[in-house]
């Protein structure tokens, strides 16, 4: 509006402001349920994490493993990104074989965009950045496909987001798996693929093909079970509507061999190397490729769960960080009677299709229940050694299994929505309350509580000074004793504090080991590790023989070692014993930690 002489307003332009009010009314609505449930999902993914922000010295108490591998990752991550590694390969772990970072979940497209995090405050900080901002990510990325374009209706997609990033599956997995808990190009993957049908086929395949590409570099398996997913989805949902189908298929099909194209032109190395490069194998352990889901688990409460406990889950899963299958009786009802009151849908009825062979993909070789063999017969059965397949973990189908709830549930929510819109008065108060308490008594028992934590062993001066690398000249390695495993990953970690330039024999990895090339976690033992494994499991220390200390000396050679190394540890004394006993001199002080140069051996 114009401001005239003193007094005096022109009013000619009111009707037009009065029209674009009511415009600019919703569009703050709409923001503000935005940022309310942007804020919900930070809320709750710090609340899931708070432990170890609080606490830095602390980590994930139920899989410090794995946290120290991806730590490792993530300093690997940054060397690539300032030009200091190769991408797909390194040798700074495991040393002289090295590590093929392709098989081993490198998250080269979460590693590198934190290369900043990393470098100013170190892996450990960039781990929790990574855990926390996976959770908020996934949740957020959820929402906005959901409320823009799968479903429009904010409250809908708000819940189904929610469950989508903090289901019980996913809070077990935060135990030391962010790469697959960073879930947030999954909804971008269905959008993108669902965008295929509108035409423009070059535009979109192309799209699709980068997002491709960048969940490759987070998680090649959440990849695998996506697509699967969707294929099985699109099948029946196109029988269900043969001719919507019909229209649309060309653009569908041209943009679908578009994506193909720019995603193989960006990854046909890297899955070569996955594929056949060195250190590359042919399958899991047959311990792992035999994880599969109780089917007893599917209506009990993890112990991540708000109402579930240690004792709830007991028997149920492999280990804390795979309880995927967790969902309750309540909410499974309350998805049998969604699928029911939606059977008209074939949006609906795909989903149910792909969470029903999801379900019975993940109960692995061999179907139990409360640990016990059923008898019945196991899909996976005649799966679990097909190419690919070999690699997948069973148990983690079940863990696709939880956006298929969340979108079954954001479904039955908008259908809920849309029929409250036909009533008024009393019975529109009993429809909410009736649906309220629903949603309460399905979502409450499997709400996140807080990751378990614990205090993490210091890093030694030794590593912290940067005292290692007078031992390290011309490509030797480190070996710390006892050496490093997934139960001894310390070194793992102070490793990554070097941004992995502290060369490591052993490690916690996955390599091929024997002539059929199954994947352990971690390379082929050698002499020195057999000495060393009697003396942790017997704690007797055995006469070295002139044959044993020969032994001892070639497998120094083997790793090339610099320096043998004890750092402080509660049985520090036990090592020093046992080394000195192996190699027929005590060590040198070296800083805070106990050293034998193998030069002077």
């Amino acid at each position: 509006m114009a401001v005239g002489g003193i007094g005096e307003t022109d009013t000619s332009d009111l009707p037009r402001v009065a029209a674009v009010a009511p415009v600019n009314d919703r569009r703050s609505r709409v923001l503000a349920q935005d940022l309310a449930a942007v804020a919900s999902y930070v809320l709750l993914a710090f609340w899931v994490t708070w432990r170890v922000w609080l606490h830095p010295t602390w980590g994930l108490a139920a899989n410090r493993a794995d946290q120290a591998f991806f730590e490792w990752m993530l300093g690997h991550g940054a060397l690539v990104a300032t030009g200091q590694a190769s991408p797909f390969f390194s040798d700074q772990m495991n040393v002289p074989d090295g590590i093929n970072l392709m098989a081993n979940t490198s998250v080269l497209g979460i590693s590198i965009p934190l290369t900043p995090v990393t470098l100013l405050f170190g892996p450990r900080a960039a781990f929790n950045v990574f855990l926390t901002g996976a959770l908020i990510l996934t949740a957020v990325a959820w929402y906005l496909v959901l409320s823009r374009y799968l479903l429009k209706r904010r409250f809908a997609a708000w819940i189904g987001a929610g469950f989508c990033a903090f289901a019980p599956g996913m809070i077990s997995q935060a135990n030391g798996h962010p790469n697959l808990v960073a879930q947030f190009l999954v909804p971008v993957l269905i959008w993108r693929t669902l965008e295929l049908r509108r035409g423009r086929w070059v535009r979109n395949g192309v799209l699709l093909g980068l997002v491709v590409i960048w969940q490759a570099f987070i998680n090649l398996e959440i990849l695998f079970m996506t697509a699967v997913g969707l294929v099985i989805f699109l099948a029946v949902a196109a029988a269900l509507r043969w001719r919507e189908a019909r229209a649309c298929w060309r653009p569908f099909l041209y943009g679908s061999l578009v994506a193909v194209g720019v995603a193989l032109a960006a990854l046909w190395y890297p899955i070569a190397m996955l594929l056949t490069g060195p250190q590359s194998y042919s399958g899991l352990p047959y311990e792992v490729r035999g994880y599969g889901a109780d089917l007893g688990a599917y209506v009990a409460l993890s112990r991540e769960s708000l109402l579930g406990s240690m004792e709830s889950a007991r028997g149920l899963a492999q280990n804390a960080a795979e309880e995927n299958s967790f969902f309750g009786w309540p909410l499974v009802a309350l998805t049998v009677v969604v699928v029911v009151a939606l059977r008209r849908s074939a949006a609906a009825i795909g989903l149910f299709a792909v969470g029903v062979v999801f379900a019975y993909l993940s109960l692995g070789p061999v179907v139990r229940l409360h640990g016990s063999p059923t008898g019945l017969p196991s899909l996976w059965q005649s799966l679990h050694d097909v190419p690919v397949l070999s690699s997948a973990v069973p148990t983690r189908w079940a863990l696709a299994v939880t956006p298929i709830v969340g979108l079954l549930l954001a479904l039955g929510v908008a259908a809920a929505q849309e029929r409250s819109e036909a009533l008024r008065g009393s019975a529109l108060v009993v429809f909410r309350s009736v649906g309220a308490a629903v949603l309460l008594v399905a979502l409450v028992p499997i709400a996140p509580t807080a990751l378990p934590a614990t205090k993490l062993s210091n890093t030694p001066l030794f590593v912290s000074s940067g005292t290692w690398a007078r031992y390290t000249a011309g490509g030797k390695s480190i070996v710390f004793v006892p050496m490093p495993t997934s139960g001894v990953n310390d070194p793992i970690r102070w490793a990554a504090m070097t941004m992995t330039r502290m060369p490591l024999a052993g490690g916690y990895f996955l390599a091929p080991v024997g002539p059929d090339r199954i994947a352990n976690f971690t390379s082929d033992f050698r002499p020195t590790n057999y000495y060393l494994r009697y003396v942790s499991r017997t704690g007797r220390i055995p006469p070295a023989a002139p044959a044993t200390r020969a032994n001892a000396l070639a497998d120094l050679a083997y790793w090339n070692a610099g320096a043998v190394v004890v750092p402080k540890r509660r049985d520090s004394s036990l090592w020093i014993k046992t080394l000195t006993e192996l190699y027929g001199v005590p060590p040198q002080k070296v800083s805070d930690v106990w050293l034998w140069d193998p030069a002077t051996l």
